[in-house]
């Protein structure tokens, strides 16, 4: 039977270029693969088909003899696949069926690292401001104490696999080609454990809840992350373990707000401190703090206490407090106080009179 046109058999231009025959192969490849269609000998007669096709138009010497004169031009008709073309095949296909060529990737026989951990912890806002030390207990799988991870009773339990001789993987001829896959019975590891770890039932690994120490620094905010080495999950046949990594939640305060390092609080005054000015005590994260008012000032009026806010975290020095001040009107007025501010109504709609002003009247009355 004549070999069809090899254009044709991967269903591209005269003129593709080579990533789009790799891609014409890559789909037919997968499409055909004998593992995909076991027992089809149409399927791996299609496969082979597009492999000796790629395996000529990916190489430029071969595709231009083949372009000039056919088939002819490859020596007297094309012998088939060449072996040692399956390493680029590989790349061609990527991982999909690297183990079938022979290229594919053990499974590690060696330790391996755990996977890491996170644990979500809820925090009081002035706990992030000021840091705190605390313990949380965390559920974990561990490194078997008793054999060390390697999930035998005793190392003389450990043999190597029957079935793969300790290579971890098996070789099977199918078709026109070898194929090399993950050994069925060590799943790769190349080695079997004839008496199991009593412990652990031979995984290697145990399930324990263990209490852990957790220093979080002054300042931290919500969404900080703070890592813990080797806090994780057990590391497999006894690997290294992962770290734990804990997730800061800081719960909102009644007072204060934050805004990076700066926080942010309302605090209330009185018309007459407002308009005669005061010295105020106001609440910081660090304690009370004087807070100057100057006379005239206006409701929603910000002051900076510089100094007093959050910590800037991994560096020194805080960010500020932000006071607004918001001006209360009495609700009810005792007789006195009725008098003053009619006083004052009458004031501002007349002329200033001579002799003390109706501030300096106020201020008088009230020392």
């Amino acid at each position: 039977m004549s070999k069809r046109d090899y254009y044709e058999v991967l269903g591209v231009q005269r003129d593709a270029d080579l990533g789009a025959v790799k891609k014409a192969y890559r789909r037919l490849a997968v499409r055909f693969h004998p593992d995909r269609n076991p027992d089809n000998p149409e399927a791996e007669e299609r496969f082979k088909e597009a492999a000796e096709a790629y395996q000529v138009l990916s190489d430029q010497e071969q595709r231009q003899r083949y372009d000039a004169y056919g088939h002819a031009g490859l020596g007297g008709g094309f012998g088939g696949i060449n072996p040692d073309a399956f390493t680029d095949f590989n790349d061609v296909l990527g991982n999909i069926f690297a183990d079938f060529f022979g290229g594919g990737r053990r499974h590690s026989t060696g330790p391996g690292r755990g996977d890491d951990l996170r644990f979500d912890m809820e925090i009081d806002f002035l706990e992030s401001i000021h840091g705190m030390e605390t313990t949380i207990r965390v559920p974990r799988t561990e490194t078997c104490s008793s054999c060390g991870g390697n999930g035998a009773a005793s190392a003389a339990d450990i043999i190597s696999c029957s079935t793969c001789g300790g290579a971890g993987q098996v070789r099977y001829s199918q078709g026109f080609f070898s194929v090399s896959r993950t050994c069925p019975t060590c799943r790769g590891q190349g080695r079997q454990v004839k008496r199991p770890c009593s412990t652990c039932t031979g995984q290697g690994r145990v399930r324990r809840e263990r209490s852990l120490s957790v220093r979080i620094p002054a300042g931290v905010s919500s969404g900080a992350r703070l890592r813990l080495a080797g806090e994780g999950e057990g590391g497999a046949r006894g690997g290294p373990a992962g770290d734990l990594y804990v997730v800061l939640h800081v719960r909102d305060h009644a007072d204060f707000q934050r805004d990076g390092d700066d926080l942010y609080c309302m605090v209330p005054i009185t018309f007459s401190q407002a308009a005669l000015g005061a010295d105020l005590q106001v609440p910081t994260v660090h304690g009370e703090r004087k807070l100057t008012i100057p006379v005239g000032t206006q409701s929603g009026q910000t002051f900076h206490l510089k100094g007093q806010g959050a910590p800037r975290l991994g560096r020194k020095g805080r960010g500020d407090q932000v006071v607004t001040v918001h001006v209360e009107t009495p609700r009810r007025l005792s007789k006195r106080s009725r008098e003053l501010l009619e006083e004052l109504a009458a004031e501002e709609g007349a002329p200033r009179a001579s002799g003390l002003g109706l501030f300096e009247r106020v201020r008088e009355l009230l020392g």
